[in-house]
């Protein structure tokens, strides 16, 4: 059976990258597949990357807001190149409200700083059984 494979990324110039590495350690601990991409990524290098590597779930990490901005444009990106990879965004400053915004944007889910990593991992594995019907 095929691993999960979760790309996790930080984007911009945010430089906060300790939830990420965790959360990619979580995710590797959990038995997933992670390509980290480290900081200061742009939409495009993370959709490049995501397509060469052959994700299942794309994981966003942001500590500073700037997931208003760079969410919606990669979503918009990856409508208009027909990319149906599901994004998943986390991070300090994110709170309940921004998540339920998030989700309404297209994000398939997003997480507050107070996530649980069984929480996070569920998520992933709910999202690839809706988008592939395998179950992990």
């Amino acid at each position: 059976m095929k691993k999960t494979r979760v790309l996790i990324g930080m984007m911009g110039l945010d430089q906060h990258e300790a939830g990420a590495i965790s959360v990619s350690r979580m995710l590797r601990d959990a038995g997933m597949e992670v390509v980290y991409m480290g900081r200061f990524n742009s939409s495009d290098m993370i959709i490049r990357a995501a397509l060469q590597e052959d994700v299942d779930v794309i994981g966003l990490s942001f500590h500073s807001w700037d997931f208003l901005y760079y969410v919606p444009e990669m979503i918009e990106m990856m409508k208009e190149r027909d990319i149906k990879v599901p994004i998943i965004v986390g991070g300090s400053v994110i709170t309940k409200d921004d998540a339920n915004k998030l989700k309404a944007m297209g994000a398939a889910d997003a997480f507050c700083p107070s996530a649980a990593d069984h929480e996070i991992i569920q998520s992933i594995k709910g999202i690839i059984r809706e988008v592939s019907g395998r179950d992990e």
